[in-house]
């Protein structure tokens, strides 16, 4: 994805946990929204988890947040193991579990951890990806806030 893109659709086949079907019509014209990119067997990610943690918390009256799972390994798209880290990492906010990598084709994932900010229209503000620059996110974030 390209800064100034919009939102992509969020209809995929996968299961949605924390909340009822989420389509991007949803999201649309509320609040600036957070979509990040996490996978169990990925260890950069449940090292950033807290911090994201804190930032949604920090910013929750301000901002939409979805978790998306996207699978590395095959032992990835088990439920019970995705359940059992968005559980420890006390992941609330919407979840969905993208077993065929559908959203993450359409937000060209390459790495994960991966964080998109969006206006509350819908348009792409800030991509990055990688294990560093939770700093850089929460600057960003505050930014478009």
């Amino acid at each position: 994805m390209k800064l100034r893109d919009q939102l992509p659709d969020l209809k995929a086949d996968g299961e949605w946990l924390n909340t009822r079907e989420i389509r991007t019509e949803d999201l649309i014209g509320y609040k600036p929204i957070l979509i990040y990119f996490w996978a169990v067997s990925c260890n950069s990610c449940k090292r950033a988890m807290p911090l994201i943690r804190q930032m949604c918390d920090e910013f929750k009256s301000d901002l939409q947040v979805l978790s998306i799972h996207t699978p590395l390994t095959t032992e990835d798209k088990e439920m019970e193991s995705i359940k059992k880290v968005a559980e420890k990492f006390n992941i609330t906010e919407p979840l969905f579990a993208d077993q065929n990598e559908i959203l993450s084709g359409r937000f060209q994932i390459r790495y994960v951890p991966a964080y998109f900010i969006f206006t509350k229209e819908g348009e792409l503000r800030h991509f990055q990806s990688g294990r560093n620059g939770i700093s850089m996110l929460k600057r960003r974030l505050t930014r478009i806030l």
